[in-house]
């Protein structure tokens, strides 16, 4: 009778085990050629992984009210935005981001983008670099983007991140390993658990345009602080002096773009060795199967996956908590963007008055610039202040102490005139 049991369960387990796992072949690396970009095509192989691939395409707000995926104008909640990027591509159009497979398609309908636009533009657009650096080298960058469009097939998809042949992680982007060698740092030595960060870092990152070259650079030799990138900035690297002179304040302005990966390396979860991919690409498991999700969104979808591996604490208190982080990161952003704006209005009608002083002008204007890198260095990046809440805070604060400066600068310069 024993007997019959045990054979009726050993007959259970292998009826499970069939059910619930893949074909053997189906665990096994497949043979992706070199040039095949296709994220279709490697999902033959990992279904899993491009099942959630595809959830990028899915639109939708945020679970916190901050951020999301649907394509809205900044500006619609930040009026200040069309001052304070006025006379440049972004008072034209600044959307939230949409997913990776958007990326090529939003590049090529964005009002920022015009036919004189330079190549660099698509530099973490499409998997498609690989191959159009190989050709070209740095030359791509200052090939009129229009001309790159035939060679862009595929947007952000698995070749970005992933050798082919191994599905090792791999960067992909010439000006992240450069940025990485100035640092002191071979991106080919790196840990697997470097590079789920290193992978995203490849793109979430504040960079320039080269003005001769348009060679994409990210300016971290100083340092990755607001400060430190600022300071570095201040030195007109290769000739580069400003992104546009503001038509109202004349001051020579910079502007930030999504520093993500710099942003988060000094915070908690950066110092404490927690990667990127921990909380937006999390372990999850289906079928049986523990695989990363590759539907990169907010981790408070993910919480018990992203979260709470780590976190004791319940869902709903942790997303409270993030959501506190945000709202108060939301109302600083706001007064600093806010003061920025007053600023180029007080500086552009001094420089109106007759008998303005030239050098207190000066000031100003340096004063304005700082202060609108600071609050533009937090509200390009796309946490809303969670990455690293204390950094975060302490910059809009010091953005808003500047503006303020920059007003009363200016005021001293008209004599006192507002």
């Amino acid at each position: 009778m024993l007997l019959l049991v045990v054979a009726a369960l050993i007959g259970v387990v292998i009826i499970f085990q069939a059910f619930v796992r893949k074909p053997e072949s189906q665990f096994k690396l497949a043979n992706i050629p070199a040039g095949e970009f296709d994220p279709a095509v490697w999902g033959k192989y990992y279904p899993l992984q491009y099942e959630s691939y595809r959830k990028n395409l899915e639109m939708s707000p945020s679970p916190t009210g901050f951020g999301g995926s649907e394509k809205v104008q900044k500006s619609v909640l930040e009026p200040e935005i069309l001052i304070n990027f006025k006379g440049m591509a972004f008072s034209k159009e600044y959307t939230e981001d949409r997913g990776h497979p958007y990326a090529i398609q939003d590049l090529k309908e964005t009002k920022r983008v015009t036919p004189a636009s330079p190549g660099a533009c698509m530099t973490c657009k499409t998997a498609n670099l690989i191959d159009i650096y190989k050709s070209k080298g740095w030359q791509y960058a200052k090939t009129p983007l229009p001309e790159l469009y035939p060679l862009m097939k595929h947007p952000i998809v698995c070749a970005n991140c992933h050798d082919p042949a191994t599905m090792n992680l791999r960067v992909v982007n010439p000006a992240f390993v450069e940025a990485m060698q100035r640092r002191g740092i071979d991106v080919k030595k790196a840990t697997r658990e470097e590079m789920r960060s290193y992978v995203c870092g490849q793109c979430h990152v504040e960079y320039y345009f080269e003005p001769e070259s348009q060679k994409v650079v990210f300016p971290w030799e100083k340092g990755v602080l607001p400060e430190q990138m600022y300071a570095y900035y201040q030195e007109r690297p290769a000739g580069f002096d400003q992104d546009w002179l503001h038509p109202d304040s004349q001051a020579k302005m910079l502007k930030a773009q999504h520093p993500e990966f710099e942003t988060w390396q000094n915070s908690v979860h950066g110092k404490s060795g927690v990667s990127c991919a921990d909380c937006h690409m999390p372990y999850v498991r289906k079928h049986g199967r523990k695989y990363t999700s590759h539907w990169v969104t907010s981790p408070m979808r993910t919480t018990k996956e992203s979260c709470m591996t780590c976190h004791t604490q319940s869902a709903e208190w942790l997303l409270q908590r993030v959501k506190t982080i945000q709202g108060n990161a939301w109302q600083l952003q706001k007064v600093a963007g806010q003061a920025v704006a007053r600023a180029h209005d007080v500086i552009g009608k001094a420089g109106n008055v007759a008998g303005v002083k030239q050098a207190e002008l000066a000031k100003a204007r340096e004063l304005l610039r700082k202060a609108q890198w600071f609050w533009d260095i937090v509200a390009a990046e796309n946490s809303m202040g969670f990455h690293n809440p204390d950094q975060v805070l302490n910059t809009l604060g010091q953005s808003i102490d500047m503006a303020h400066q920059a007003a009363a600068t200016a005021n001293k310069a008209a004599n006192g005139a507002f």
